[in-house]
């Protein structure tokens, strides 16, 4: 039997509006969440058209001009303004008669590009009970017509499967929302044989261990250490057929292990290094989960999944505007100061789930708004826009040419430092998220 995809009823008069604008075809994507049970489709947002695009070529339509590049990429940004639980799960195709025999095809290969362009960013990995079917949603333009597949993203030769398409109000009126602040303290050597002090990639390597601490963190929902099989909901009062948006908030603490334990052996490693890279600070992080008798288990997977991406996407943005300001290679390695991207919530209409996004310091609010009609489809008012964070500075230097003696010294002053601030952890913790190098440290304020 083939998965059933309950859908937010609004979705449908948006691809009713779309298909009428189609000439020939137009694609996008699906968003929502995946759950054992079923899955919930709470957004189709349309691949925003490029500006050569308004350039018609005379000619009969085909599939084969389809720009699949284009497409992925858009997934890759809508995927940075999703919160934990929610994701890409499907692509769309609205088509006129004469191309719905290619459709299928062309929907296939874009499922397995968009996943391998999403695959490809994260920091964690899927579970193995995971599910991993995608949606391919395909619309006549003509009849309305709606026909409903899924593929195994994990099986590149999988094979379509049928799938329900049913709508239903107020979908997400009434989901549960967890909310939690991650303080960070990551330290990532810059090694000296890393070729043009490759600051991304070792800035991924960092994430990547960091990652991991967080997997292995212990969650208190509410103050509580709770059963992963057991209902998220277990003794709380339900709130079903709710016509006005109102999340059930769960407010949790991240407790991360600050060394291994007794049985796990651990070696010592001496690396030379051309500097180092430093994220301290406090994230807001959340996370939305279905009122279908949600699991502990999958509500914690989803805030640690945002936890993870929250700071890889914002580094991942810095660079990319690292990379248009001043070019893919620097000649000098130098001290800089730059401002990580502040995390912002924005309201869906109908709905108790918020939408993410980053804004610089220097953004106004009109730039944001564009950028959720470019990217969401979705027009923002200025006054629903919501700062989650302080502004958060970047402050990154390499190890000064210094003498045998004075290296010495300052590697003691250091490790001598190093040893009161674990000490003294908690009390001493500066707000805002540092990234800087060594061998300067960053003022601490009380």
């Amino acid at each position: 039997m083939g998965r059933t995809y309950f859908v937010e009823e609004g979705i449908g008069q948006y691809l009713t509006e779309l298909s009428t604008k189609v000439k020939p075809y137009a694609t996008g994507l699906l968003i929502g969440q995946c759950s054992p049970q079923r899955d919930y489709v709470i957004r189709a947002v349309r691949t925003p058209p490029k500006e050569q695009q308004q350039e018609e070529t005379v000619g009969p339509p085909k599939l084969a001009a389809l720009d699949e590049e284009w497409i992925t990429t858009h997934a890759s940004q809508v995927s940075r303004m999703l919160p934990g639980g929610l994701l890409v799960l499907g692509v769309f195709m609205i088509v006129t008669p004469e191309l719905a025999k290619d459709s299928q095809n062309a929907l296939r290969k874009l499922i397995f590009s968009v996943e391998k362009s999403l695959s490809r960013r994260r920091l964690w990995k899927p579970t193995e009970e995971e599910v991993s079917d995608r949606a391919a949603l395909q619309i006549c333009s003509a009849t309305k017509k709606v026909v409903c597949r899924t593929y195994d993203v994990q099986d590149p030769k999988s094979s379509a499967k049928p799938a329900d398409w049913k709508y239903q109000s107020a979908l997400t009126a009434s989901w549960l929302a967890l909310g939690c602040t991650v303080n960070v303290n990551i330290h990532i050597p810059l090694l000296a044989t890393s070729p043009n002090h490759d600051l991304e990639k070792n800035t991924k390597n960092g994430l990547n261990r960091w990652s991991k601490q967080i997997e292995d963190s212990v969650f208190l929902i509410n103050g509580q250490v709770k059963d992963e099989d057991t209902e998220l909901l277990e003794g709380q009062k339900r709130f079903r057929g709710a016509t006005q948006p109102s999340a059930q908030f769960s407010d949790v603490k991240v407790l991360t292990q600050l060394c291994q334990g007794s049985s796990a052996r651990s070696t010592a490693t001496v690396q030379v290094c051309s500097g180092s890279i430093n994220l301290r600070g406090a994230v807001k992080c959340r996370a939305y989960i279905h009122n279908n008798k949600p699991r502990v288990k999958e509500a914690i997977q989803a805030l640690k999944r945002d936890i993870i991406n929250t700071l890889s996407d914002r580094c991942e943005i810095l660079f990319e505007d690292l990379i248009l300001n001043e070019g893919p290679q620097k000649k000098n390695f130098e001290r800089e100061y730059h401002v990580l991207p502040q995390r912002l919530f924005v309201p869906v209409a109908g709905s108790s789930v918020m939408l993410s996004d980053y804004k610089f310091g220097d953004e106004a609010a009109g730039e944001i708004q564009e950028r959720f009609v470019e990217m969401l489809d979705q027009p923002v008012q200025a006054e629903d826009i919501h700062m989650a964070e302080d502004v958060s500075t970047v402050d990154i230097c390499p190890v000064t040419e210094e003498s045998p003696g004075d290296t010495q010294q300052a590697q003691l002053t250091k490790a001598t430092l190093l040893l009161k601030l674990q000490q003294n952890m908690g009390k001493l913790f500066p707000r805002s998220l540092l990234w800087h190098s060594e061998p300067a440290v960053g003022p601490f304020q009380d």
